[in-house]
């Protein structure tokens, strides 16, 4: 009998593949308030791969990612003035200003552009209450105006610069995360582990999987469209 293959097993859940309550016991979010606020503290997060500023706005607390040059007792605007660490709706941002922690859905509190160093950039305005932002990836993304947005490039941007050196310290910072590291071939595996596995001539033979087959059963399976002749 085998057991599980990886996917299954993080699927169902677990202590090893479960992430960590306290990475994430700071939520970023935005404040339903306007005004002024102040930043009171920047921190680390060990869920997150910049650093985060506690915001302070009429006694609300909310945590945000850092912006490059943010400092304990600066003073922020959200939905003033459009400059460095403001929080507003990217209609009232000008075209060509680099924005982060970009709302998908009017409220949500920003879901896009939250990683160290990263940045979006706002491209064109429409007419129907839509803008289009120019992503990272430098793919073009259209939303709603009402979606708000901070100015402002995320701050650590050499965190890739300095080397892991060692294995154990990948693993730990993955660990925290919840992430998989490492990752195993396939074919390096035992035959009850994977599909691909006891690689004995290491002939890989992908098979086809059900359309409607769970992620774990499609795994080292191929799925096409359809089979057979036309």
């Amino acid at each position: 009998m085998g057991k599980r293959i990886i996917m299954q097993a993080r699927g169902k859940g677990g202590p090893t593949y479960r992430v960590r309550k306290k990475a994430f016991q700071h939520k970023i979010k935005y404040p339903m308030q306007e005004g002024n606020a102040q930043i009171v503290d920047i921190l680390h997060s060990a869920g997150h791969s910049a650093p985060l500023m506690k915001v302070l706005i009429n006694k609300e607390v909310f945590f945000n990612p850092a912006f490059n040059g943010a400092y304990e007792g600066q003073a922020i605007s959200i939905s003033g003035k459009p400059e460095t660490g403001s929080i507003l709706m990217i209609k009232s941002i000008p075209s060509g200003t680099k924005i982060y922690n970009l709302e998908i859905n009017p409220g949500d509190g920003g879901k896009m552009i939250r990683s160290a160093g990263s940045s979006a950039t706002i491209f064109k305005k429409y007419s129907h209450n839509k803008v289009s932002v120019i992503m990272p990836s430098k793919k073009e993304l259209t939303l709603s105006g009402d979606c708000r947005a901070t100015i402002g490039q995320i701050a650590g941007a050499g965190r890739n610069l300095k080397p892991f050196i060692k294995a154990g310290k990948k693993f730990y910072k993955m660990r925290a995360r919840g992430k998989l590291w490492p990752r195993t071939s396939a074919v390096k595996m035992n035959a009850v582990d994977h599909p691909f596995g006891s690689g004995r001539g290491k002939r890989i033979k992908p098979k086809i999987a059900k359309r409607n087959a769970p992620r774990g059963a499609r795994v080292g399976h191929v799925r096409p469209r359809r089979t057979g002749r036309r």
